[in-house]
């Protein structure tokens, strides 16, 4: 499954913050966007969707706010019922 994941730098907790369409809002705590987040987002999307950190790759946007991420790992519809979760 291929999500976009808008990158929110924070001083709290990591955490999905909305979604709109298949776009993630993410907080992530780190003042760097590029490698320490794009480290952060992967191990946290990886726990947020109950995967293996192997299985998300970030595919585009390594070094901006804006990031394509491939997640793998689950079938499609398990990754779509935890998408739709997300309020």
């Amino acid at each position: 499954m291929i999500i976009k994941v808008r990158v929110i730098p924070t001083k709290g907790d990591n955490e999905v913050v909305s979604r709109i369409g298949s776009v993630l809002r993410v907080k992530v705590k780190t003042k760097s966007i590029e490698d320490e987040a794009n480290s952060i987002i992967q191990l946290f999307l990886a726990e947020f969707f109950a995967v293996a950190s192997g299985n998300v790759n970030i595919v585009k946007g390594a070094k901006g706010k804006e990031k394509t991420v491939e997640i793998r790992g689950k079938s499609e519809e398990a990754l779509k019922k935890v998408m739709d979760a997300i309020p």
